[in-house]
């Protein structure tokens, strides 16, 4: 492998690091590896114990190749003491009636990386049509923010998900606001980024929440998102954009110029939140600047709801107690990975059932023999 050094700054002061990178660099959507003349890391070639930017000072670089490698001492693996109520209860918050598969789609999700209990929060009119689809996964009445408060005030839902079928309006950004002031860690996506997005425009909402039969006019903005997520730095928060939903969100956040790694570490860095700007080039950004870039997606998750269970796997990862930086690299390596091993004719629901083979390859990579 080529072989170039670069430095960085550090509390302690400069310093210089070599690293490897890969003749052949995934395209970062055609702008390529690196920003600031940082290259990604080859991480298979060597392997940090666990992410560096997470202790003792020691900074090797500031992008890496997304592998499990980087996350696997982070990895939630069951004790034998372990019972249902240690493994994390995480809550996915449903749509109307209309739109209820892409919230069970994630709760799925949830469950098969390993949350004890899943809960979908549902309104009423979407009680019925959820209940003839969950079995393991548990359901309870939500008529909008004031329940959901009261359904977060049992702390052992330590993780929630807002946007998958929710609807953009008013009531959404109120549910992503009531999810902020819990304690809960908090994954948004889809409806609930663009939510924000909606706002800042003045635009009119699209679609109903649910909980009421239309959706108000927003006074809200993505400020007032970003706000709430950097008072509570301590606090979990992943947000999982695509491209559209980025570009609504973050209009403005770097120069057209940019790449996706430097848009991806603005937007992060504004926001207080952990960013994974989806593609087949995923880059998952932390507000301290750190990155991975994901290479391991095939063209088969090009499929309707495969996000809805991409979020459902860092939101089960966050209610097991995982570091949500990780939990969201390990969510994406997964989620490639299982489309991976399914192959051809993929469809999301496949994703959650292939999982446990991969989980199994995975475990080991993560044994104590390894």
């Amino acid at each position: 492998l080529p072989v170039c050094s670069t430095s960085s700054h550090h509390a302690s002061g400069f310093f210089s690091v070599t690293v490897a990178k890969r003749c052949n660099p995934p395209p970062l959507g055609g702008e390529g590896l690196g920003v600031g003349g940082i290259p990604i890391s080859n991480s298979s070639d060597f392997p940090p114990p666990g992410l560096p930017h997470k202790g003792g000072g020691e900074v090797i670089a500031s992008a890496f190749e997304n592998h499990p490698l980087l996350w696997r001492d982070q990895f939630p693996t069951p004790k034998l003491s372990a019972h249902k109520y240690t493994r994390g209860h995480a809550l996915v918050v449903s749509g109307p009636a209309h739109q209820t598969g892409a919230a069970r789609l994630s709760a799925r999700g949830a469950l098969r990386i390993g949350a004890g209990l899943v809960t979908v929060a549902a309104p009423a009119q979407a009680m019925l049509v959820n209940a003839a689809h969950l079995t393991a996964i548990m359901l309870v009445p939500c008529g909008g923010p004031r329940d959901l408060k009261e359904i977060l005030n049992d702390t052992r839902k330590n993780a929630v998900l807002i946007g998958p079928g929710a609807g953009v309006g008013s009531e959404t950004c109120e549910l992503v606001d009531v999810a902020l002031v819990s304690g809960a860690s908090v994954v948004l996506d889809a409806d609930a980024l663009t939510s924000f997005a909606a706002a800042q425009k003045g635009e009119a909402p699209r679609a109903g929440f649910g909980f009421t039969a239309q959706s108000k006019a927003q006074s809200t903005n993505p400020e007032t998102l970003f706000s709430a997520i950097r008072s509570k730095p301590d606090r979990a928060v992943v947000m999982t954009p695509h491209e559209g939903e980025f570009v609504r969100l973050f209009h403005n956040v770097a120069p057209i110029s940019a790449s996706k790694l430097e848009r991806a570490r603005a937007a992060a860095k504004l926001s207080g939140a952990i960013i994974v700007l989806k593609g087949p080039d995923t880059v998952i950004a932390a507000p301290d600047g750190f990155a991975a870039i994901n290479t391991n997606a095939p063209s088969t998750l090009a499929t309707a709801g495969s996000g809805d269970v991409l979020a459902g796997f860092i939101t089960g990862l966050l209610a097991q107690g995982m570091p949500a930086f990780e939990a969201a690299c390990a969510a994406v390596w997964l989620h490639g990975e299982c489309a991976n091993v399914f192959g051809v004719g993929l469809i999301a629901e496949d994703l959650p059932e292939v999982l446990p083979k991969v989980l199994s390859q995975l475990q080991k990579l993560t044994s104590p023999e390894r």
